[in-house]
């Protein structure tokens, strides 16, 4: 028999805080299995492998769409690589678009030290008198 979990114990085994669990109940991502005597809603050991994987699949990059998505695929009996392709595709394009504007990020400010250790110390800053040029 599946072991029954508070919404309190679910946290702690999956290591989420309640408020994480409950915003998931709000989305639609994880329903209690029911209620207890006392009211309190619980849950099964099936919820916490539900939690793990809506936490291993956002620690991927994936959205809480996607793993919408990953959980209706997944509530059928064979998950189909040709249905899961296209998220991955996705997600990594995401992923190389926001890698290419860090990449842009990191020369800005590299170039922005570089002008600041080519002048005096006590010198006006050209860093921040181009950045406000920049707003006019």
């Amino acid at each position: 028999m599946d072991r029954g979990y508070t919404i309190g114990q679910l946290g702690h085994a999956a290591g989420v805080p309640l408020s994480t669990l409950r915003y998931y109940e709000r989305v639609g991502l994880l329903q209690p299995t029911g209620r207890a005597h006392n009211n309190y809603r619980f849950y099964t050991q099936d919820a916490l492998q539900t939690v793990r994987f809506i936490r291993a699949a956002q620690a991927t990059g994936f959205t809480l769409d996607d793993v919408r998505t990953f959980l209706a695929l997944r509530s059928g009996q064979t998950t189909l690589c040709k249905d899961v392709q296209p998220l991955i595709a996705t997600r990594l394009a995401d992923v190389s678009q926001r890698l290419k504007a860090m990449w842009h990020m990191q020369h800005v400010l590299t170039t922005m030290l570089a002008l600041c250790h080519a002048q005096e110390q006590n010198a006006p800053c050209q860093v921040i008198d181009r950045l406000t040029a920049a707003l006019s």
